[in-house]
């Protein structure tokens, strides 16, 4: 039986959603892949969500289409941490890894733009 873990990180795209101080939700559409007993995202190190997670660590997942606005499946909630740069250069190998030559792609010229300073990982423990 496939496990909520299992169908998310299988899935092209999710919608991560985050929560601004005051309760809103920000839905951002990303690419996610499993690593261990966690999804892991990569993103920019400054990015609202990187803040958001760094002060409130409560997300929300849904699998989605590339722009995040057909969405299927069950909304499941987890607790999201920031990084550090060992562990964000394990998520750039799973994402490169589960989205194959895109994925390696899209990697090497985030290196051009500035790589490891400019993206961080974020690992996301889904709730039982």
């Amino acid at each position: 039986m496939s496990t909520e873990l299992d169908r998310l990180a299988s899935e092209q795209y999710v919608v991560l959603t985050t929560f601004r101080k005051t309760g809103e939700p920000v839905p951002t559409p990303i690419w996610a892949a499993r690593s261990g007993d966690e999804l892991v995202v990569w993103t920019e190190r400054e990015s609202g969500k990187v803040k958001r997670i760094r002060r409130d660590g409560r997300v929300e997942l849904t699998a989605c289409d590339i722009r995040g606005k057909k969405t299927h499946g069950e909304t499941v909630t987890g607790q999201a941490r920031v990084l550090d740069d060992a562990e964000s250069e394990q998520v750039r190998r799973a994402i490169a890894g589960k989205y194959g030559i895109i994925g390696r792609i899209t990697m090497f010229f985030s290196k051009l733009r500035g790589g490891k300073e400019r993206t961080i990982g974020i690992a996301i423990k889904l709730a039982s």
